[in-house]
């Protein structure tokens, strides 16, 4: 991380060691409620849908807490809450305390979401792109770590494997929490005057920005969980397939990351680059799909290979989701604005799954397709989007509130 700013080496730090604990829990925490602390697979289900749900709603509260109390102070308490109700899992007995622990979890992780983009703002200094790019890298290479120690205790198959990973992750909390304080106090930017005390309610571009941002990130579960379904059940590939996949997504999107993500500043960048992404994934889906169709020595590359294009899709919709959802916000108000996005973002995420194991899934190939039209028909919205944003942004010195 040669040539940045020592706030910046830090938020990449901590963000990094975060991840590496996510990826420990995440990867075997179904495994952990089931068979360690054996609770039914649908209890636990149900424990973390109402958590879900419950913290959807803690992002822009929180968010406009950052705004107004600071993003690392508001962080570095969310990532506190965060690493004792991780902690306390291994104490989990009953469906009841599961849902209140990870209820908590979920409203602080909604509140903490929100402060974490304010604060990637306040860090990302002259090179706001080419920081995003380079923090999302080193995310996505700590849950790849992580992911590779819960496959070691998976491997050992233990209770005390598992508990471990629970605790590793809730020190990976802690850890980031304690990095934070390495950052400067930075002071709190105060609303223009005569603006709205939350302009993001009425700022109607980043509210359908937010809305497609949701919309478009069903392609995340098209790799994690709609297309190991349909290598299954569909095709001749060996199950060795799915691991490969995973592998490949990963790794494509830590080496081209920066790359591309560091070219794309601003928020008309974004609109172009939110629009290739549709294009790629109106490519990738029927990759997918055609891989039942075709022998088993053609399966496995035809999926890996549309998998590589998901994944460059993946590179460009992220770096446009940055863009355009750090570009449109301002500076005062960044912490509200993160949240409403994020709030967007994990609504998508929720209805996810039904959507595609009903509609994709019971559609069979034509659902693939309709699913790669839709891609395409969100990322095309993405010029004309970032043209109003812009448009309606207000000007230097201009005390008029943002209407849309």
């Amino acid at each position: 991380m040669a040539g940045d700013s020592g706030p910046e080496r830090v938020l990449v730090a901590a963000s990094f060691v975060n991840r590496v604990g996510n990826g420990l829990f995440n990867a075997a925490s179904a495994l952990y409620f089931t068979l360690v602390v054996g609770l039914p697979a649908v209890q636990v289900g149900a424990a973390l849908t109402v958590a879900g749900v419950i913290g959807l709603g803690a992002g822009i509260p929180g968010g406009h807490l950052a705004d107004r109390r600071g993003a690392r102070t508001v962080m570095m308490v969310a990532l506190a809450v965060q690493a004792v109700s991780m902690a306390a899992l291994v104490l989990v007995e009953s469906w009841t305390t599961l849902t209140i622990i990870a209820t908590v979890d979920q409203i602080a992780a909604a509140a903490g979401g929100a402060a974490w983009g304010a604060l990637v703002v306040r860090v990302g200094g002259e090179r706001p792109a080419r920081f995003r790019a380079k923090l999302r890298t080193f995310v996505n290479l700590g849950v790849v770590l992580g992911t590779v120690g819960a496959g070691l205790a998976l491997a050992a198959d233990n209770r005390v494997a598992y508990l471990l990973l629970v605790l590793g992750n809730a020190a990976s909390f802690a850890l980031c929490a304690a990095l934070l304080l390495l950052l400067p106090r930075y002071p709190v930017l105060a609303a223009p005057p005569r603006r709205r005390r939350r302009p993001v309610v009425a700022d109607r571009p980043f509210l359908a920005f937010t809305a497609l941002y949701g919309a478009m990130g069903l392609q995340y579960p098209v790799v994690s969980l709609l297309l190991p379904i349909w290598i299954s059940e569909h095709t001749e590939a060996p199950r060795w397939t799915v691991a490969a996949l995973f592998a490949v997504n990963s790794l494509f999107c830590v080496l081209t990351q920066t790359r591309i993500g560091s070219r794309i500043e601003t928020p008309h960048d974004g609109g172009r680059a939110f629009r290739t992404a549709g294009l790629l994934f109106l490519v990738s889906c029927p990759m997918m799909a055609l891989a039942a169709y075709t022998p088993v020595w053609a399966a496995a590359g035809l999926v890996l290979a549309a998998v590589f294009v998901h994944s460059l899709g993946e590179v460009w919709e992220s770096s446009a989701g940055f863009a355009l959802g750090f570009g449109l916000a301002p500076d005062h108000a960044q912490g509200q604005y993160q949240g409403v996005l994020g709030l967007g973002f994990s609504a998508g995420q929720a209805l996810a799954p039904a959507i595609l194991t009903t509609v994709v899934l019971g559609l069979g190939t034509a659902g693939w397709l309709l699913l790669a039209v839709f891609f395409a028909a969100v990322g095309a919205a993405g010029p004309s989007l970032a043209r109003w944003g812009t448009r309606t942004r207000p000007q230097p010195g201009a005390a008029a509130e943002v209407t849309g």
